[in-house]
């Protein structure tokens, strides 16, 4: 696998999974022997650590393979190893890696614009009590100006809360 790695233009080190993992050192993808490592090691969820991990799997006991669930690998292979198979193991893992990364940054936003809910309602109660609007019409007029602004909704409603009404704007910001 070593040598695999090599041709690949890939850097190998290696580590007891039973110790926490080195501090600041970058990794591009773990490969985890499944087999070696005990189901009760705690240690061995310290090794998610953002890289994606490839698990090895021999045994296929449920036990064992309900605790290399719960690591998360990215892929896996199987054992005994052949020449074949690490290159798409890898392919699947950095995608499966950066399917991750994205979908957890699309909650992030998603929950980022949750939160700021009450925020857009403080506006929009602010606008209808200031201009006599009806709310639909309140928040037709924030996500106008926000459009016409280039910024989001969300940040307007905060420049509303924060002035007590309709920021003046003379400029567009990007």
């Amino acid at each position: 696998m070593r040598r695999q790695f090599n041709r690949l233009g890939m850097a190998v080190t290696e580590h007891d999974p039973a110790e926490a993992p080195p501090p600041g050192d970058a990794v591009d993808v773990i490969v985890m022997d499944g087999d070696s490592i005990p189901i009760k090691c705690d240690t061995a969820a310290a090794w998610r650590i953002g890289a994606p991990i490839i698990a090895l799997i021999g045994t296929e006991t449920p036990s064992r393979l309900k605790w290399l669930l719960d690591l998360q690998p990215a892929s896996f292979l199987v054992k005994p190893l052949r020449s074949a198979g690490l290159y798409t193991a890898l392919v699947v893992a950095f995608d499966a890696a950066q399917r991750r990364t994205n979908e957890a940054a699309h909650v992030e936003r998603l929950e980022g614009r949750v939160r700021s809910r009450r925020v857009v309602f403080a506006a929009v109660l602010q606008i209808m009590r200031g201009h006599g609007l009806s709310e639909t019409e309140a928040f037709a007029l924030i996500r106008q100006t926000a459009m016409r602004h280039r910024t989001t909704v969300e940040q307007l409603s905060a420049e509303i809360v924060a002035v007590g009404g309709m920021p003046n704007r003379t400029t567009r910001t990007a």
